[in-house]
């Protein structure tokens, strides 16, 4: 008989394979990720007992029978220009598979703002659908069973005039608020950190939600009145432990919150749902959402629930919008595919899968028919879903699953010392902390450390353009400005004013069941109140919050300490600032009401760390504020950053206010969610530089420093700057 062979021997041959190189992978959770699992990695000392599916701690799944009973839900987040045309999609959509509707509104309705407000003008029908009225929803589900459809929205700032739209659209299509099923976002602690489509200030916040969570589980049994969101802070560039400890700590406070406005915690807890987001390491997020169900049970256990149900974690996944590219974009496909795997491996409830056109603009149908039949042919095609948590009892999956419950705990526990996460997001530290894993993984990138196929290896020497969906802004703010006077025109004026003063009176009281915002919001909404007069009720209380970026520093500089093309950079900044008589600055402006500040985060951080004098503009500014601020300032150069498709409206803008002032020696360059095909349009209004998706950061800062009269020398020339 053949001896076993050991460990040691094992390690010896692999060593000698791969000539003594260390196969100990260190992923940036700071996580260290061993070649080979085995037996001795999983005892019952390292890691704790998974359980049955359906059992606590619902570490294998929250059902019994999982997808062998029946697949999780299809979802597809959709929403453009107008009800009518996202209505159209949406009934598509439905005929081809789906099985429930999840909404994207518009910034302008993210933010509390009726389409004729002035600081909308670009943002009006982009990147989501606009709804100011309630004959908006209506038309948003014309033909759409309310009684029978889940319907989940994507909604934190306008929260309370949107899901009161919603309840009366269900009502005068007859179907009563207890039958309405779905799911509103309503995670507002997450907007503080990195989404940014907040109004209010985080307390009076945080009052909606508990007034939400009241109203609900008085009126709204089938209905999830929120959903937990880590998703935008992996989006934003947290690691999957921040991600992971950040959402279950949030979901710590909003239960808190419910406790503490006198809701029964077993009232309300099952009716929590989460959002997760799924990358491109593919173990890890298995490893991930098992983890998650593992820290939420043990978190609502700590808090006093009681009813299993109120500590079972239940999750919506999306795949990655960061992990898609503009580069060779059908590889995106590949990644969505991988990335759904991902996600039905580790237990979802339901699933949207990104189309591959998402890096650039908003999908076709086209795009959306291959990210839909994604998910279809995983159910359909692939037998995954005839076995239970096909991947538990791996050794490699169980380690890491612990793993990620240790390093989350970490963090979690810390959170819990400082008072809890709305005391951590006061403090700033947990978004400082995904700033900087942001950063450096941005660096990463740019060194080629992280590998992106078709971006900074394997890239095409000719890309196609891809045909893209457009929608004509101005034309949408038209019409929907022509329905809001309609309106108001047709609604009886002093029932609307007296609902709204009765809901301005309630913002104005103490949180009670008689002071609950959106029952006296679903009045509002009844009387025809717009969804910027019920944010502004509220707002005469409870005011409206802005913040100024922070960028972090001294992280991307840390890789390239002996990288030859930064050291160019760096001499040539130096070099301007010789001639200037001080150093180049650069204004790093974000326009509009697109919250999403990564990529201004990272740019701000990167170029600092290059020597540029960098001004951080304040979040939602016009473009006339924005030439203030650059004139003021004295920069050199703006840099407008555009991930929602305002950049033909609000750039131009800009350009043609800074050319009134007699100012065009101020550069303008762009970067962001910008297609190619608007590239020639961007430059012809006076845009000097364009760097989309993918851009090399350094290259960039290369780039900017020749629009400044520096003679830099190509990438991959050696000689001095």
């Amino acid at each position: 008989m053949t001896e076993k062979p050991t460990l040691d021997q094992w390690a010896a041959a692999a060593a000698k394979e791969v000539k003594g190189k260390d196969l100990n992978w260190e992923t940036p959770e700071g996580i260290t990720v061993k070649p080979l699992y085995t037996a001795e990695d999983v005892t019952p000392d390292k890691v704790g007992d998974p359980g049955l599916p359906g059992f606590a701690p619902f570490t294998r799944g929250v059902r019994a029978s999982m997808y062998a009973g029946r697949p999780w839900t299809i979802r597809q987040y959709a929403g453009f220009s107008t009800a009518e045309e996202s209505n159209a999609f949406y009934r598509r959509n439905l005929a081809a598979g789906q099985k429930g509707l999840s909404v994207a509104f518009d910034l302008a309705t993210h933010r509390g703002y009726d389409s004729d407000h002035p600081r909308v003008v670009g943002d009006v029908g982009k990147a989501g659908v606009a709804i100011d009225t309630i004959e908006d929803m209506k038309i948003l589900f014309d033909g759409i069973p309310l009684d029978q459809m889940s319907v989940s929205m994507t909604m934190n700032g306008a929260v309370i005039p949107i899901l009161a739209f919603f309840i009366v659209a269900g009502e005068e299509q007859g179907v009563e608020r207890r039958l309405l099923d779905g799911t509103i976002q309503n995670d507002i602690l997450k907007e503080f950190m990195v989404r940014n489509t907040y109004i209010y200030p985080p307390e009076p916040s945080m009052r909606i939600i508990s007034d939400i969570f009241g109203y609900t589980s008085r009126e709204m049994p089938r209905f999830n009145s929120i959903s937990i969101s880590g998703y935008h802070m992996q989006e934003a560039g947290a690691t999957q432990v921040q991600e992971l400890a950040f959402t279950i700590a949030d979901g710590a406070e909003y239960v808190r919150y419910g406790v503490a406005s006198g809701l029964d915690i077993d009232k309300f807890a099952g009716r929590l749902s989460f959002f997760f987001a799924i990358g491109m390491n593919f173990f890890m997020e298995i490893a991930k959402l098992r983890a998650a169900r593992v820290l939420w049970h043990r978190v609502m256990t700590k808090l006093g629930a009681k009813d299993e149900r109120s500590k079972m974690l239940r999750t919506h996944c999306q795949t990655s919008g960061v992990s898609l590219t503009e580069q060779d974009p059908y590889n995106n496909v590949m990644r969505t595919t991988i990335e759904a795997m991902a996600a039905m491996l580790g237990g979802t409830q339901s699933l949207h899968t990104n189309a591959l056109d998402e890096a650039i603009a908003l999908p076709t149908d086209f795009s959306a028919r291959i990210a839909r039949n994604t998910q279809i042919v995983i159910q359909e095609e692939t037998g995954m879903c005839n076995v239970v948590d096909p991947l538990g009892g791996s050794y490699y999956i169980e380690a890491l699953t612990q793993q990620l419950v240790d390093a989350a705990q970490e963090i979690i526990d810390r959170v819990e010392a400082e008072g809890g996460m709305a005391k951590a997001v006061a403090a700033g530290w947990p978004k400082a902390m995904i700033e900087t894993a942001a950063a450096a993984r941005q660096a990463r990138v740019d060194r080629g450390e992280d590998v992106i196929v078709g971006v900074n290896k394997y890239r095409l020497a000719n890309e196609d353009l891809l045909e893209t969906l457009e929608v004509d802004n101005s034309k949408v703010r038209e019409a929907q400005i022509a329905r809001i006077n309609k309106v108001k025109a047709e609604r009886d004026e002093a029932a609307c004013q007296a609902a709204l003063d009765a809901l301005r009176r309630a913002a104005a009281g103490e949180q009670s069941i008689e002071n609950n915002l959106l029952a006296h919001a679903v009045e509002a909404a009844r009387a025809r109140a717009t969804l910027g007069e019920i944010s502004s009720a509220m707002e005469d209380s409870f005011n409206r919050y802005g913040t100024v970026p922070t960028p972090v520093k001294g992280v991307y500089s840390k890789p390239y300490s002996r990288d030859a093309r930064w050291q160019q950079v760096l001499d040539g900044v130096q070099a301007v600032e010789r001639r200037l008589g001080r150093k180049p600055k650069i204004l790093i402006a974000k326009m509009g009401q697109d919250g999403h500040d990564r990529g201004a985060n990272v740019i701000a951080s990167a170029f600092g760390d290059m020597g540029f004098d960098i001004v951080s503009g304040p979040l939602f500014q016009t473009p006339e504020e924005t030439v203030v601020l650059a004139l003021d300032s004295g920069a050199d150069v703006v840099g407008a950053s555009s991930l929602a498709a305002g950049h033909k409206t609000l750039i131009p803008e800009l350009i043609r206010q800074l050319r009134e002032q007699g100012r065009n020696d101020v550069k303008v360059v762009a970067g962001g969610v910008i297609p190619p095909q608007d590239y020639d349009f961007l430059r012809d209004a006076g845009v000097q530089g364009i760097y989309g998706p993918g851009s090399n950061v350094v290259e960039c800062a290369a780039d900017v420093l020749r629009l400044l009269g520096h003679n830099m020398p190509p990438a991959g020339l050696e000689e001095a700057a």
